[in-house]
C-alpha cells in the first residue's frame, strides 16, 4: 500500500488490512511485553545520558586542562563522540532487526551498552594511568553510541507492531517516555549524591555510582527481553519494500524524518545540559542543578505519554507541529527570564517547559516516522533517521552551546540554537503525511 495516499482507510478496513505477525497480534500482546521493551530502552538511555549529567566531574577525572572551561569542553566533546557511532549502529543493528527479528536485535543492544558502561565505570583516572584513560573512555562512548543507534529502530518497530491499531501512538510513545524515565532516575541519583557527598568525594568516586547501579539492572533487562515474543511477521517481504531497494524507495521520507528529529534532539540535549549549565554558567549549587534534571526527566515521562494519547485522538501532524512552533517562539524568552532570575523556581520551570514541549512533539514524531515505513525496512529506516539526526545535532549540541556561551558571553545563547532548530523541524513536519489512519505497510 502507498502510505502517501491522501485518502485514509476506514478504521475497519485498516484493521483488516494489517498483516498478522508470526507470534501475537496487537490485542494479544500482554503488558509485560511492552514493559520489557520499555525497561531495556530506559536502561540503555540511562547509561548513555548519565555521562551528560556528570560531565563536569568526568571532565576533571579524564580530561585535565589548563582551565575548567577547557576540561568541560573536552568532556562534552567526548560525550559527542558516542553519537558518531549511532548511524553505524542504526544501519547494522536495524538491518539485523529487519532480517532476524526485533527481539535478537534488542538483546544485542543490551549487551553492547553493558560493555560500554562497564568500561566507563571502572576506568582509572588520568592521574592514575595517563593517556590510556581518555582513550578507553572514548572507546566506551563509541560502543554505547553503537548500541543506542541500533536500539531505537527495533524497539519502536516492536511497539508499533504490538499495538492495537487505534492505540499505536500511545504504545509507541513509551519509547520516548522511557527516555524520560532514564533521565529522571539518573537525575535523582545525581541529586542524592551531590547533596550527600562532598565535592572531593563526588570527583573521586561519587560520579561512578550511577553507572554501577545501572549495571546491576542489566540481568533483569536481559531476562525480560529474552522472553519477549517476536513481532516481525514470518514470510517474504516485497522486494521493493526491503533492503537497499526499500531504503532507496523511501529515501525522501527518511530524509524528511532526519529534519523532523533535529528540533527534538537539540531541545533534548539542551535540557540534558541544564545541570552543567546551571553549575558553570548560572553559578548555582550542584544540588539545585541536579533538580533541573529530575524535573526534565519527569516532564518527559509524563508528556510523552500525553503526546501519544493526543496523536491517537487528533492525529500525528498537529500533535508534533504545534508544540514545536511553541518551542521556536517561547524558548528565548524563557531563557532570558532564567538568566535574569537564576532561582530554583525559574530553573525548574524552564527545564520542565522545554521538556514538556519536546516530549509531546517528539512522541508523535517517532510514531509517525515508524508507521510510515514498510515492515522490511521499518527498524532500519527508523534507526537511520533517528541516528543521523541525533548524531549531527545531539552529539554536537552541548559542545556548540558551551562554545557559544564562551565566545558571545551571552548565557541565553542555547535558546537561540533551540529556536533555530525548531523552525527547521516545524517546516519538515508540515511536509510529513498524516499516518494515523493508515494501515502498516507490509
Amino acid at each position: 500500500m502507498n502510505l502517501s495516499a491522501s485518502h485514509p482507510l476506514p478504521v475497519a478496513s485498516r484493521r483488516a488490512a494489517e498483516p498478522r505477525t508470526s507470534s501475537a497480534r496487537a490485542v494479544g500482546v500482554p503488558k509485560r511485553v511492552v514493559a520489557a521493551t520499555v525497561a531495556g530502552n530506559a536502561l540503555e538511555f540511562y547509561d548513555f545520558v548519565t555521562y551528560a549529567f556528570f560531565a563536569v566531574y568526568i571532565g576533571k577525572t579524564f580530561f585535565p586542562a589548563s582551565t575548567p572551561l577547557g576540561s568541560l569542553l573536552l568532556s562534552v566533546a567526548v560525550f559527542g563522540v558516542g553519537f558518531f557511532a549511532r548511524p553505524v549502529g542504526g544501519v547494522l543493528i536495524g538491518a539485523f532487526a529487519d532480517r532476524a527479528g526485533r527481539r535478537p536485535a534488542m538483546l544485542l543492544t543490551i549487551a553492547l551498552i553493558t560493555i560500554g558502561t562497564l568500561g566507563l565505570a571502572l576506568t582509572p583516572s588520568y592521574a592514575s594511568i595517563g593517556l590510556a584513560a581518555p582513550i578507553i573512555v572514548v572507546l566506551c562512548r563509541l560502543v554505547q553510541g553503537l548500541a543506542l543507534g541500533g536500539e531505537v529502530g527495533p524497539s519502536s518497530a516492536f511497539l508499533i507492531e504490538s499495538a492495537p491499531a487505534a492505540k499505536r501512538g500511545l504504545y509507541a510513545s513509551w519509547q520516548l517516555a522511557s527516555q524520560g524515565a532514564a533521565g529522571l532516575v539518573a537525575g535523582a541519583f545525581g541529586l542524592v549524591l551531590t547533596s550527600s557527598l562532598s565535592p572531593a568525594d563526588m570527583l573521586a568516586w561519587g560520579w561512578r555510582v550511577p553507572f554501577m547501579v545501572g549495571l546491576l539492572l542489566v540481568p533483569l533487562a536481559v531476562y525480560l527481553r529474552h522472553n519477549m515474543p517476536e513481532t516481525l511477521r514470518a514470510g517474504p517481504t516485497q522486494a521493493v519494500s526491503s533492503g537497499v531497494t526499500g531504503l532507496k524507495r523511501k529515501r525522501g521520507l527518511i530524509g524528511l524524518a532526519v529534519l523532523v528529529v533535529i528540533g527534538g534532539t537539540v531541545s533534548t540535549y539542551v535540557g540534558n545540559f541544564m545541570t552543567t549549565y546551571a553549575i558553570t554558567t548560572l553559578n548555582m549549587s550542584p544540588v539545585l542543578a541536579m533538580g533541573a534534571t529530575v524535573v526534565g526527566g519527569l516532564c518527559t515521562l509524563v508528556f510523552s505519554l500525553l503526546g501519544g494519547w493526543l496523536c491517537d485522538r487528533f492525529g500525528r501532524k498537529p500533535t508534533m507541529f504545534w508544540p514545536r512552533v511553541a518551542a521556536a517562539m517561547l524558548t528565548v524568552p524563557a531563557f532570558m527570564l532564567l538568566v535574569a532570575n537564576p532561582t530554583a523556581t525559574t530553573l525548574f520551570a524552564v527545564s520542565g517547559f522545554l521538556a514538556a514541549l519536546t516530549a509531546v512533539s517528539g512522541a508523535a514524531s517517532l510514531v509517525a516516522i515508524t508507521e510510515l515505513l514498510p515492515r522490511g525496512i521499518r527498524a532500519t529506516g527508523m534507526s537511520i533517521a533517528y541516528a543521523v539526526g541525533v548524531s549531527l545535532f545531539g552529539g554536537t549540541t552541548q559542545l556548540v552551546i558551551t562554545w557559544l556561551i564562551g565566545v558571545t558571553g551571552n548565557p541565553a545563547a542555547p535558546a537561540w540554537y533551540v529556536a533555530g532548530a525548531s523552525v527547521i523541524t516545524a517546516l519538515a513536519m508540515l511536509a510529513m503525511p498524516e499516518s494515523r489512519d493508515h494501515a502498516l505497510e507490509d
